[in-house]
This record gives structure tokens, C-alpha cells and sequence, in this order.
């Protein structure tokens, strides 16, 4: 038997002339293969030699030698045609669903030797009109039928599935021509990309079918976000068969995204209308919510921009500015978060957030102007702008993120409304830490009281008239200080740090001297008590504290007759002192002394803690009795001006304890009353604070105080008015009031700061041009 080899293709003697090979050919061997011949190159080879060898029973090597045909083998008759119907029946076989006869290893060989024999472009050609020639096929059932809209998407769906499973089959038999004749040849296309040619050239470029497909999907939509169930694998074939075959921006995604947007004009229109503000936010929310679910669902991502800048530009943007006006301040008074965050999260999407912001510092200023501007609220006043502030914070932080945007805003809008009622909050900051620091104020434990200073300090920080906080802060810790009401000198300590940390060192430099001088009096205090001079002043328990005039507020003198007991304690603690201390002038303030009187009542003694002037006028009943003294007397014996003498008596005749008894009884003292000495007094307590008028401001007080601070911004404003004129030597009167709001740390009328150039013009700091009255020089 004889083997003949082809570089092509193999035939075997012995088999029919037309039979095909389908595997590569191999050596192959039958009956008598040991003893045949074998040719190569045209030529008979000699007898096999036989090499003998050292080991016994082993056959002997034999050469194989290889020549080739000597005549070219010749294809059958009509091989390319005969080939080519095999295949085509697959095919057909395929696109019918029915059974494919040959193996599809045989069908694939088939198509490998087309190929090795030139005939990849005809068989290309032919595979490509066999699938044109069964789409035509699907596009004349689709264009017959007439059912609903529903039903013809299924058949669309059902097509375009049989159509790509069949491409696939079809691909799998002609993979070779797909990898060799495909992948060598310049502008043809893959299998694939033919069959989606194909389906897009010949089925959805049919007007009619694409438009059916197009209003079905639409439907489908519209029924999907009316809350109808739908068949969401449905919808998501027929768009990925858009997007398969290149036309789903083209033929889908413009019309869908119109009709998106009209859909949600309407409807959004209707509802903006119908619904509550936070209502609307919320189905807002769950629109946007559910269309970015119909991409996880059916839509392509690149559609996901435009769908919802569609939804937002619709039922948010549109209606922003109705929106805000309509429903953010109440939303601002509930104090609801949660629809706050809402409001926050939505403008985000559309850029909405500078509106958010002005209606936001809109309602701080209107709601703070109205607790500011209310003196019938002065005395809650603080209190609610902490809270408010609170509030606010709290809105800014959880529901805008802290956005410093918003953060800006908010400070804007205290910094204008906390200053629309001039130097008023500033005194009210500053009474409200006397009274959170004051001794007795058990409302706050320290860690309370601690989270409040720095509430207040941050109200401080809006101030703008910190003068008057520092002026009134200064006479409220004096008081504390010196009539030992201070609840914490740890507190009074850190509230020091606070301002001087906020402040600077200068503002706080006469604070700072007051509790240097309580320190120093404590030392002098023990010297005095160990000196012999102490022994002079009998069983008298004496305290006397040491001031630097230069640091303490203001006191006007307040006479008053010193009982001579008192008085000879004064004198000898003089002595003491000036001994130690010589040149310097003591000068007692009477105003702030204070003390503790035992009284007998019939009922039990007490011990009353009293101001001077309410011992002075107590004393005065030892020498009495059970007799009357008219006030009158009363004036004439203690020697106390006579606001104060109306108030001292008021405190111990008619308040919650009443030691005297005027006659007759009413709330009011006048000249024409008298008192006695009043023996019923009962009270649970030993030790009785009568004292407390002390910490009162009184009308007086509060004058001089506002007076005082009035004449240091005098002083201010000519320092900072000689300062810029000896800088700029001359100077417009415009560019003068202009740099001078620039340096002044306090709010000023143009009309005050023109007195103050007029006065220092007629002291002769500066003079007027003489061409041009509007132009200040220095004056050196």
C-alpha cells in the first residue's frame, strides 16, 4: 500500500476519487505496511538496510524516506458548489430551528478548506446574502403585523433573540473565515458586524417598525413611572439591540429624553401646585430616585445626564424661586431637619444653592432684628439669641454640611442685625455673664457653665461696640469681686483668657488688675492680722480690700455717717497701711462696703448680711427701741443721699425680709414715713442675705456708665483723627470720615465725627484750606 503526501490535501489509495479528508493527514498503516514501499521525491527507494547490533533479538532500524507527488493532485468537479450546498443547508437549517444533519466539526473543516483554497470572498458573499435573504424574511412578518403596541415589541424581541442566537451558531461554523479571510481583508466586516448590519439596514431603518418599536418603548416607560407593572427584561433587549446595531442615541435616546422632559413639565406643573412645599421636595426625591433605578433596570448610563438634568431642570429648577419664597421659612420656624437636608440636597443638584443661602440669611436677620429690637425682650434677650443661635448652628452643620457658604452667610447676617440696636446688646452680653457667674446660680454645673461662656463669647465676637461690653463687664465683675458674689474664680479666670484670647492683651489689662489687687488685699489683709496694730480694733472682724484706682470702674463718692465702731476700725487700718506705704491717699468707697450685723428678735438671733448703708440705718434702733424714726430722722442721723436712703429703706422695710416695719405700709417710700424696729420677724434661716440691692444697677449707675464710655470713644475718635492727619498732613473731608470708619472699632454718625474735627479745630490740631473749606491740614 502507497502513501502519497500534498502540501493541501491528502488522498487515500483505495478510497472513492471525490472523497475529502476532514482531518490532517497522517501516516497511516495497514496489511502488510512492514514490507511495502515507500517513494519520495518521484523516486523508488533501496531495500532497508539492516545495522546489526551487540544485543540478540532486537529488530534492526529502518529508514523511512519521504518524497513527493511527482503530478499535482486536481480538485473534483464542482467542489467549490458541491461544498458550498452542504454548507447553506446548515445554515438554513439554522435560521429554520431545525436540525443541522452534519457534525458541526465537519461543517467547520468544510469551511477551513474553502478557505485554504482561495474561495474565502465567495463564500463570504454567499453566507452574507443567505442571512439578508432570512432578515428580509423577519422584516416582511414584522411589517404584516398588526397587533398592539405590546405585543408587537415581543415580536420585535423575539426576532432579534432568534436572530443572534442564529448568528452565533453561524459564526461558530464559519469561525476560521471570521479569523483568516475577515481578519486579513481591509473594510469587511465580521460576521457579527454584518449580521447587525443587516438587522439596522434592513429592519429598524423600516420607518414603520422603527417607529412602532420607538412609541412601544416609550409606552412601556410612561407605564413604568405611572406605577404599572412592566416587563423590564423586555425593554432592556430592545434598547440593548439598539444600542448592539449604533442606534439607540440616534433613534431612542433624543425622543426619550423629549418626552421625559414633557412628561415631567406637566406633571411637575400639577403638582408644585397641589402638594406642600416639603411634600413636593419629598416627591421630587422619589422621582429622581426612580429614574436613576430605570438605569439599573433598562436604561443605557449615557443616557443618565441628560435624564436627569431633564427631571431636575422640570420639577426643581422651574420652581425654585416659588419653592423658596413659598415654604423655606416655615420649614426654617419647625426646625425640621430632615426636610432641610432635603432642601440642601436638591439645590445641589441644580446649582441652587446661592438662593438657598440669601432666603436662609433672609430669615436669621428677620427672626434676630426682632429679638434685638424689642425692648420688652431685653431681658430674655441673650438668652434667645443663644438658643436662636443654636438652632441656626445646628441647621448649618446636619443639614448643609457646613458649607462655607453658609457659614459666611451666617456671620454676615449676626454681625447685621446684633448691631442694629446700638451698644444695647453689648451691655445685655455683658449682664448676662454677671448673672451666670454670680454666686447662687446653681442652674449650671461647671462643665454647663463653661459650654455657655463660650456660647456668649461667640456673640461677643458679632459685636461690634465691644467698649460697652468691656465697660459694663468691668463694673459687673467689680461688684462680684469685692461683695465675694463671684460663683467660680475659676470661671471669672477663663472668662478672662477667653477675651484676652479674642481680644488681644490690652483689652483685658485693667481686668487682669482687679484680680491682681484681690490678691494683693488678701496679702496685706494677713499682715494687718498678724501686726499688733490689729489688736487696737477690738472683736470687730475687719476686711478691707486695696484698689488701683486706674483699674476699677468709676465710683462717686457716697457719704454717709460711719458709726463711730466702724470708723475706728477705718482709722487704725489707715495708720497700719500708710506706714507701710508711705505717699499714697486711701479713699473709702462706702457704696461697696458690705457686713454682717446679729440681730435679737424675740423669735431667735440671726445674722444679717446688709450693705453699709442698710447697717448704718439699722444701728440707728439700738438707741431707740421700740420707738419710731421718720425718715426724716432717719436722712438727718446716717447722712445717705437721698435716692439711696429711699432704696436702703425699701430693701429692709418692704422686700422679702422685712427687719423694719413702715408705718404706713405700702411699696413705696416717702418723706412723710416712719419705722420701727420690727420685733415679729421670723425667718427659717440663720443667716439672712439683705445685701442683694448691691448687685442691682441702679438708673444712676447705668448713666454714668453709658456717659463714660461715651467721652473714651471721644477720646478715641480725636486720637484716630490726629493720627491720620499727622500721617497724611492733608486730607479731603470725605477721604477723612472714610478712614476713619475704617479704623474705629465702633459704630459712629458722620455728624459726631464732624464735631469731633470742629473741636479739634478750634484746639488748634488742625485748620481748613483757606481755598478750600472741604480740605483738613495737620497743624504741627
Amino acid at each position: 500500500m502507497s502513501i502519497e503526501s500534498h502540501p493541501n490535501f491528502c488522498t487515500i489509495a483505495g478510497s472513492s476519487p471525490t472523497g475529502i479528508g476532514l482531518g490532517r493527514a497522517g501516516p497511516r498503516t495497514g496489511d502488510g505496511a512492514a514490507s511495502s514501499a515507500v517513494t519520495t521525491n518521484g523516486m523508488k527507494s533501496s531495500a532497508p538496510v539492516v545495522r546489526r547490533t551487540g544485543v540478540q533479538g532486537k529488530q534492526p532500524v529502518k529508514k523511512l524516506v519521504i518524497k513527493n507527488f511527482t503530478v499535482t493532485p486536481q480538485l473534483p468537479k464542482d467542489y467549490e458548489l458541491e461544498t458550498w450546498k452542504v454548507l447553506q443547508q446548515a445554515v438554513q437549517a439554522i435560521q429554520e430551528s431545525k436540525p443541522v444533519t452534519s457534525s458541526l466539526e465537519e461543517l467547520y473543516k468544510t469551511c477551513e478548506n474553502l478557505c485554504h483554497q482561495k474561495y474565502g470572498d465567495t463564500l463570504y458573499k454567499k453566507l452574507s446574502a443567505e442571512i439578508e435573504r432570512h432578515v428580509r424574511t423577519v422584516v416582511e412578518g414584522l411589517s404584516k403585523n398588526d397587533s398592539d403596541k405590546d405585543t408587537f415589541l415581543e415580536a420585535v424581541h423575539a426576532a432579534w433573540t432568534d436572530h443572534c442566537r442564529q448568528l452565533i451558531m453561524i459564526r461558530s461554523i464559519f469561525l476560521y473565515l471570521d479569523r483568516t479571510f475577515v481578519l486579513q481583508t481591509l473594510g469587511v466586516s465580521s460576521i457579527w458586524e454584518m449580521g447587525l448590519d443587516l438587522w439596522r439596514r434592513l429592519v429598524m431603518n423600516q420607518t414603520e417598525i422603527r417607529s412602532k418599536v420607538l412609541g412601544g418603548i416609550l409606552h412601556l416607560i410612561d407605564k413604568d413611572r405611572g406605577g404599572d407593572a412592566i416587563s423590564q427584561p423586555l425593554v432592556l433587549s430592545l434598547l440593548r439591540m439598539l444600542t448592539d446595531i449604533h442606534m439607540y442615541t440616534s433613534v431612542f435616546e433624543t425622543p426619550f429624553l423629549q418626552a421625559s422632559r414633557q412628561y415631567y413639565h406637566v406633571e411637575g406643573q400639577a403638582n408644585v401646585h397641589q402638594f406642600t412645599v416639603p411634600e413636593y421636595l419629598r416627591y421630587v426625591q422619589q422621582r429622581l430616585a426612580e429614574e436613576t433605578m430605570r438605569f439599573e433596570g433598562y436604561l443605557d448610563k449615557s443616557t443618565r445626564r441628560g435624564l436627569i438634568s431633564a427631571v431636575e431642570g422640570e420639577l426643581l429648577e422651574r420652581w425654585t424661586d416659588m419653592l423658596l419664597q413659598k415654604g423655606f421659612e416655615s420649614v426654617m420656624v419647625d426646625h425640621n431637619l430632615a426636610d432641610l437636608k432635603l432642601w440642601y440636597d436638591l439645590l445641589t443638584r441644580v446649582n441652587g444653592l446661592e438662593k438657598l443661602s440669601l432666603h436662609f440669611g433672609n430669615y436669621v436677620k428677620k427672626t434676630g432684628k426682632a429679638l434685638v429690637v424689642d425692648p420688652a425682650r431685653d431681658d430674655s434677650m441673650v438668652e434667645d439669641l443663644l438658643k436662636f443661635k443654636h438652632g441656626v448652628d445646628e441647621v448649618v452643620s446636619k443639614c448643609f454640611l457646613s458649607s462655607e457658604l453658609f457659614l459666611n452667610v451666617l456671620k454676615e447676617c449676626f454681625e447685621s442685625f446684633v448691631n442694629t440696636r446700638q451698644n444695647k446688646p453689648a451691655e445685655l452680653v455683658a449682664k448676662y455673664l454677671d448673672l451666670r457667674l454670680r454666686s447662687g446660680n446653681k442652674e449650671l454645673s461647671d462643665e454647663e457653665l463653661e459650654s455657655t461662656l463660650d456660647r456668649v463669647l461667640i456673640l461677643f465676637r458679632y459685636i461690634q461696640g465691644k467698649d460697652v461690653f468691656e465697660a459694663f463687664y468691668k463694673r459687673d465683675l467689680a461688684k462680684r469681686l469685692l461683695l465675694n458674689k463671684s460663683a467660680s474664680f475659676d470661671a471669672e479666670k477663663s472668662m478672662l483668657s477667653k477675651l484676652k484670647a479674642e481680644c488681644g492683651s490690652g483689652f483685658t489689662t485693667k481686668l487682669e488688675g482687679m484680680f491682681k489687687d484681690m490678691d494683693t488685699s488678701k496679702d496685706i489683709m494677713i499682715n494687718f492680722r498678724a501686726s499688733k496694730t490689729h489688736n487696737k480694733i477690738g472683736q470687730l472682724d475687719l476686711n478691707v480690700n486695696v484698689l488701683t484706682q486706674g483699674n476699677w470702674p468709676t465710683y462717686p463718692p457716697a457719704e454717709a455717717n460711719i458709726p463711730d465702731q466702724i470708723s475706728r476700725c477705718q482709722e487704725v487700718f489707715k495708720e497700719f497701711y500708710l506706714s507701710k506705704h508711705k505717699g499714697r491717699r486711701l479713699m473709702w468707697q462706702n457704696s461697696l462696703g458690705h457686713s454682717v450685723v446679729k440681730a435679737h428678735f424675740p423669735s431667735g438671733t440671726k445674722e444679717l448680711q446688709l450693705s453699709l448703708f442698710q447697717a448704718i440705718i439699722l444701728l440707728l434702733f439700738n438707741d431707740v427701741g421700740e420707738s419710731h424714726l421718720s425718715y426724716k430722722d432717719i436722712k438727718q442721723l446716717s447722712n445717705i443721699e437721698p435716692k439711696e436712703l429711699g432704696r436702703t429703706l425699701q430693701s429692709l422695710a418692704c422686700g422679702k425680709y422685712r427687719v423694719l416695719v413702715k408705718h404706713p405700709k405700702s411699696k413705696d417710700v416717702s418723706e412723710t414715713d416712719e419705722f420701727s424696729f420690727n420685733k415679729d420677724f421670723t425667718a427659717s434661716l440663720t443667716r439672712i442675705k439683705i445685701n442683694a440691692i448691691q448687685m442691682k444697677e441702679t438708673q444712676e449707675e447705668n448713666a454714668s456708665t453709658n456717659e463714660r464710655i461715651f467721652q473714651d470713644r471721644q477720646f478715641q475718635v480725636d486720637a484716630a483723627i490726629v493720627r491720620i492727619m499727622k500721617t497724611r498732613k492733608q486730607l479731603s473731608h470725605t477721604l477723612l470720615i472714610s478712614e476713619l470708619f475704617d479704623q474705629l472699632k465702633f459704630a459712629i454718625k458722620p455728624s459726631d465725627l464732624k464735631k469731633r474735627i470742629e473741636s479739634l479745630i478750634d484746639r488748634d490740631y488742625l485748620e481748613r484750606d483757606k481755598d478750600d473749606q472741604s480740605l483738613y491740614k495737620y497743624v504741627a
